[in-house]
């Protein structure tokens, strides 16, 4: 987990690249070197997915990927080379490699087959956020799946994935072994929780992925609580404006652009001082590590019917799981007591263990190969999925042959 790369290449000689992440840890983690690859798929515009795609194009390999996927690029990778200059860690491309990079997407709709080498290929969707892609590979020996980050279920922004017949399943599992909470119970509780906050006078600091989790809140909270004063601060406003740009990708565009449009953008200064002032501030970063969410936070823990919401996973080291084991976080470098309520909501947009065991068994694959999932994840799912098929659990730098 946290850096995705995957080459897959037959007989034949044709060489195909999915994904190309980094792990925003700190440091980061890099995923190894790819070999030359004169094409690669990136399944959606997470940067633990697309991270080091400069590099690759600095290189001449080609991007694949939907049209929302190449257009999120930019704001993605502008943010990666801001923080590592920020924090001073290495960073294998530079801007112009960036320019290079955007100049390289051959973009695609979902359903619409294109070549590679051999291969005839076609992205479906993938839930997870609107433009993430499954891909459909045909070679002439066997057709494989690539999952990339899925979710079975509708979320408020991205329609769910739907299985594919195959010889071959690529299966995510981040997920193996843990059951999500039913997602409209969890939507309601997390409303409910908002409201409570409101109504005594405080503000609900909902800090939020800008790709995905950010625009779900606000689907969410227009949806079930139109009357509240809701800011929206961060790297998600950009992000939003690209996704409207690309409706065809959103379920329910309109309904996002309502949203949006409803929500009060914080475009400044003046803005962020207003926004304390609001019932609910959704704002990056979504694991506390940076952005306005910080200068926001130091300012609310002063008043204790202020309350900070997280609705996604909490990585080991971020600022979030800190506050969340000991009550405190660094701010601006200086280790600060938080002494404000704090509530976590699951909201994941990934598929669960029972989801993906019954999406495996649907697409009627003879082999399993489970990625992007830690050991005790991939083995719970092999546990359950192997009862009908084969499955491999290859580790990083593996080679994997499947004849």
């Amino acid at each position: 987990m946290g850096n995705v790369g995957c080459v897959i290449e037959d007989s034949a000689g044709t060489r195909l690249l999915i994904d190309y992440g980094l792990a925003p840890t700190r440091p980061p983690k890099y995923p190894s070197e790819a070999p030359p690859v004169k094409h690669a798929i990136m399944t959606h515009a997470h940067i633990d997915h697309i991270g080091m795609a400069p590099w690759l194009t600095s290189h001449g390999t080609m991007l694949h990927g939907t049209d929302l996927t190449a257009a999120v690029s930019e704001i993605m990778w502008a943010d990666t080379y801001k923080v590592s200059d920020i924090e001073g860690y290495p960073l294998a491309w530079d801007k112009r490699d960036m320019e290079v990079a955007l100049d390289s997407w051959i973009p695609h709709q979902f359903d619409t087959w294109f070549d590679v080498g051999e291969w005839k290929c076609r992205l479906h969707p993938a839930g997870h956020i609107p433009g993430a892609a499954m891909i459909e590979i045909q070679t002439p020996d066997a057709t494989i799946l690539w999952t990339g980050d899925i979710d079975t279920r509708d979320s408020p922004n991205a329609p769910k994935a739907t299985p594919v017949d195959c010889d071959i399943l690529c299966l995510e599992g981040t997920y193996g072994g843990r059951t999500h909470p039913d997602r409209a119970e969890e939507e309601a509780r997390f409303v409910s929780r908002v409201l409570e906050v409101v109504s005594r006078g405080g503000v609900a600091l909902v800090p939020a992925f800008a790709s995905g989790r950010g625009q779900d809140i606000l689907r969410i909270l227009h949806r079930e609580a139109p009357t509240l004063d809701v800011h929206y601060d961060g790297m998600g406003t950009r992000v939003t404006r690209e996704w409207l740009g690309c409706p065809e990708f959103i379920q329910d565009s309109r309904a996002m652009e309502a949203a949006y449009r409803w929500s009060r953008r914080v475009t400044g200064k003046s803005d962020r001082k207003k926004a304390l002032g609001a019932d609910v501030i959704v704002t990056t970063s979504g694991m506390l590590d940076g952005g306005p969410a910080l200068w926001y936070l130091n300012r609310l823990r002063h008043d204790g019917s202020n309350a900070i919401l997280l609705t996604g996973y909490q990585a080991e080291g971020s600022g979030g799981r800190r506050l969340l084991e000991l009550g405190s976080l660094p701010i601006f470098g200086k280790q600060t007591r938080i002494p404000l309520e704090i509530d976590k909501f699951d909201l994941s947009n990934h598929a669960d263990h029972p989801s993906l065991c019954k999406f495996a068994s649907d697409c009627g694959p003879s082999h399993v190969v489970i990625f992007h999932a830690d050991e005790s994840a991939a083995k719970a799912l092999a546990e359950d999925i192997g009862e009908e098929t084969k499955v491999h659990i290859p580790s990083n730098n593996d080679t994997l042959e499947i004849s």
